[in-house]
């Protein structure tokens, strides 16, 4: 029997809606039976490969419903899921893959010389037929015809998931069965999901809360209209063809989204019922531009750490009477502000916040420093909770996020421990930018890369540079751009003869100092 797994939800919903729409890509539709077809036959192919269990599968592809495919099937064996972000480059993609041992990627035409590339030489799949070579979608559709059943355990390995750390490279987040599974139920119910419903698939399919989509999707039994934003105009489209009604984002959508002059009549949108906002600072314009236009819509913003998948969630009806609040925690969490001393703060007094209960995720992959950075033993609330009688190796998590709470309980973040990035909702680590400009612009001799505060896209980059001879900005654009995705290209480049240092006898880059110069001359 499958319990808490999504491959378990995917067998309840082709049993009792079989043809019903599971997933909507434009013009392309499928239902609960065909996509469950679909799913057991990439599935079958993938166990037929022989790879030992707990291998891991990248997917590197543009989104679409053969990747919403790929997903369920790798979710419906004993291996792990990769994804992969189409954005970054060769030297990136190549870094994932040793550092979890890739044995095998799903790509499609446009992304297989950027594979062939980096000499990856293991299992290939293909979603269109390009080579003889390569197993294809189209072929596995074609041929795979047996039955195929499966067994998961809700506490094995599903997912590890990528993003940037402080020393430079991404590091993988380990993600259980358990956690999507539980993660689909927590945010069903909080907003209130239908079969009904019509879920936006806005959301890159690499991270938690996009991958969350289609879990809370299959949950209920729901339909996903997978889409990509390019321009707002288009997105809007996609609502309205699509029948949306939950939308979820990321603050640079809300950007994008009331950029151009085409907002659909306000009465046109009164069928989206739910929007919900994660990974990044919600404006004031942003709040206003939705509000405007989807007068009938409730919005939840909401606060999440890499190393749990959510935390907070502050509720529609609070939203002007404190919109700079992160909220309270989701069902099933616990969370605590505590102070240097172990205490727990009082109302209004800074500490860092401690994240408790369900949803917290398995640790960092190949990582053990960072894992025992932000894991900790639940004795580090001994003076706030009453440990009487509990085991005391359950785990919480450590956020290194700053915040406090009001007289109310209500939370407000202040900052970060270390000096991450946020921007148009990614979570950028300066070191490495800092480490291509380093590798590969030798003329450079000193650069102190950080963030200052962009109300659009919540922190621009700024490089700052020390060199005997000012460069040209194109010049250290073209390197960057080769070596990096665009959104961590910096849109500020400063020349200085000088960079302040923490110390006289200090060799570390004072980047306060900076920041203060910088927003002086803005």
């Amino acid at each position: 029997m499958l319990i808490n797994c999504i491959r378990g939800f995917l067998e309840k919903a082709y049993k009792k809606a079989p043809t019903k729409v599971a997933l909507k890509d434009g013009a392309r539709s499928i239902t609960y039976e065909e996509l469950f077809e679909k799913v057991n036959q990439v599935a079958h192919y993938l166990s037929e490969l022989e790879l030992p269990k707990g291998s891991r599968i990248g997917i590197y592809s543009y989104k679409n419903i053969d990747q919403v495919i790929s997903i369920l099937a790798i979710l419906s064996t004993e291996h792990i899921i990769v994804p992969i972000s189409r954005v970054l480059k060769s030297e990136q993609v190549k870094h994932i893959i040793d550092d979890c041992k890739i044995e095998c990627i799903i790509t499609d035409k446009n992304k297989l010389q950027n594979i062939e590339e980096i000499e990856f030489n293991k299992t290939i799949i293909t979603y269109e037929a390009t080579k003889k070579e390569i197993v294809s979608f189209e072929e596995i559709f074609k041929c795979c015809t047996k039955r195929y059943s499966c067994n998961i355990n809700s506490h094995s390995n599903a997912l590890i998931t990528y993003s940037f750390g402080v020393s430079g490279f991404p590091k993988g987040i380990v993600i259980s069965h358990r956690n999507l599974a539980d993660s689909a139920r927590v945010v069903s119910s909080y907003l209130e999901l239908k079969s009904s419903d019509v879920i936006s698939g806005v959301l890159p399919f690499i991270l938690d809360y996009g991958i969350n989509q289609i879990c809370c999707s299959i949950y209920k039994r729901a339909t996903l209209a997978i889409h990509s934003m390019l321009l707002g105009r288009d997105f809007f489209n996609h609502i309205l063809d699509d029948g949306v009604t939950i939308i979820p984002l990321m603050p640079i959508h809300i950007t994008q989204m009331f950029e151009e002059r085409y907002i659909p009549n306000p009465k046109l949108l009164n069928g989206v019922r739910k929007i919900t906002s994660s990974g990044g600072k919600i404006t004031k314009k942003m709040m206003k531009d939705i509000e405007n236009s989807f007068q009938n819509a409730e919005f939840y913003s909401m606060h999440g750490l890499t190393e749990a998948f959510r935390s907070t969630y502050l509720e529609p009806e609070q939203l002007k009477i404190r919109p700079d609040s992160i909220g309270k925690a989701i069902p099933d969490v616990e969370i605590y502000v505590v102070n240097e001393d172990g205490l727990e703060c009082a109302p209004r007094e800074i500490g860092e916040l401690v994240h408790r209960g369900g949803c917290i995720y398995r640790g960092y992959w190949n990582a053990k420093d960072l894992s025992d950075k932000f894991y900790k033993s639940i004795k580090i609330l001994k003076n706030v909770v009453n440990l009487e009688g509990d085991l005391v190796d359950e785990v919480v998590v450590c956020s290194g996020d700053y915040v406090y709470k009001d007289e109310e309980g209500y939370l407000y973040f202040v900052s970060r421990k270390d000096d991450m990035i946020k921007s148009c909702g990614f979570r950028i680590s300066p070191y490495e930018i800092e480490r291509v400009v380093y590798d590969n612009l030798p003329s450079i001799k000193e650069c102190a890369v950080f963030g200052i505060e962009n109300e659009k896209i919540e922190e621009e980059i700024v490089l700052v540079y020390a060199s005997n001879l000012e460069m040209a900005k194109n010049e250290i654009l073209f390197e960057l751009k080769k070596h990096l995705p665009t959104h961590m290209i910096p849109s500020r480049i400063l020349y200085k003869q000088k960079l302040p240092k923490m110390g006289s006898n200090s060799d570390k880059i004072d980047k306060e100092v900076l920041k203060k110069e910088i927003s002086e001359i803005i």
